[in-house]
């Protein structure tokens, strides 16, 4: 069951169970994919080392083969190497994912796999940009499946019947002391480390991929956030539940947290990636505006 693999909100589950209610179901009528995906500066950094992709293909067959992949990627290393990390990273997955052979699970791991070894490639090539590397979360809908792969500290969540829940764990050395029950989860959240991340794309020529070993059942009205640390640092999962049940719309989600986290101090570039699955007899009111984070491959 997909259910072990997650990595849960403390809600009142024993032993951080999942939350009472947290179904898998098949979907039993057509949905379609509303989404936005957002990438802001913050109110400290001068250059944005965070990316991301939202790809929803246009063509019928690549849709039905590998459906619809949503990205975050936050890079790591100075004179804007980090930057260079996250775009390779995100140019590489969505390219690789896309058009390399398997099933989408097998497909998603190699165009991880890929990107890890581009960008030590590249970061061996040039001395300003060794060192450099990313975090990586990816979310790749295909039917009724979804599939998950992550390195570093990004998050996926799901907001599902009104409740939130993790589906990744942070690749850092103070979720290490919390899995080994040295620290405790608010501790974490103020630990001078909590930003020092074990796992990364970029930084080892072999890397360590979460990927659960079944996909996730996605059903009407599932809600996907993908977030870098710029978020939830600064904003706590309950807020986070709150937002994406009060507001309409992916946009409208994406540009309040968006704001709050600004509101917070911003020290950190903030990417946000909603995905919401609806009816597909409902009507486009809901549809995002395009900006230029949102990515659409015709």
């Amino acid at each position: 069951m997909f259910g072990r693999y997650l990595s849960r909100l403390r809600r009142g589950g024993k032993n951080g169970g999942l939350a009472s209610g947290f179904q898998q179901e098949r979907v039993t009528s057509a949905f379609e994919v509303v989404a936005s995906l957002r990438t802001d500066p913050g109110c400290m950094r001068d250059v944005n080392e965070d990316s991301g992709c939202h790809v929803h293909p246009g063509d019928p067959h690549l849709l039905g083969e590998r459906g619809i992949l949503t990205v975050v990627a936050d890079g790591m290393g100075g004179h804007a190497a980090g930057e260079v990390a996250s775009r390779i990273a995100i140019e590489t997955i969505s390219r690789s994912y896309y058009y390399g052979s398997g099933e989408p699970s097998a497909a998603l791991r190699r165009a991880f796999m890929e990107a890890n070894r581009r960008i030590c490639e590249v970061a061996a090539g040039a001395d300003n940009l060794r060192g450099m590397g990313t975090t990586c979360t990816a979310l790749a809908l295909c039917g009724e499946r979804a599939f998950i792969a992550h390195v570093g500290d990004s998050r996926l969540y799901l907001l599902r019947n009104g409740r939130l829940y993790l589906l990744t764990e942070d690749h850092s050395i103070v979720m290490e002391m919390v899995r080994r029950g040295t620290l405790s989860r608010e501790e974490a959240r103020h630990h001078a480390d909590r930003n020092v991340i074990t796992r990364a794309l970029g930084t080892n020529s072999n890397v360590d991929i979460y990927m659960p070993a079944s996909p996730l059942t996605v059903r009407i009205g599932d809600i996907f956030m993908l977030c870098s640390d710029g978020l939830h640092d600064l904003v706590e999962d309950r807020e986070l539940e709150q937002i994406l049940v009060m507001t309409s719309t992916p946009y409208e989600a994406s540009e309040r947290l968006i704001a709050l986290a600004r509101a917070r101090g911003g020290y950190d570039n903030i990417t946000i990636g909603v995905v919401k699955l609806r009816p597909v007899n409902r009507s486009a009111t809901e549809r995002a505006p395009v900006t230029r984070e949102t990515e659409a491959v015709e």
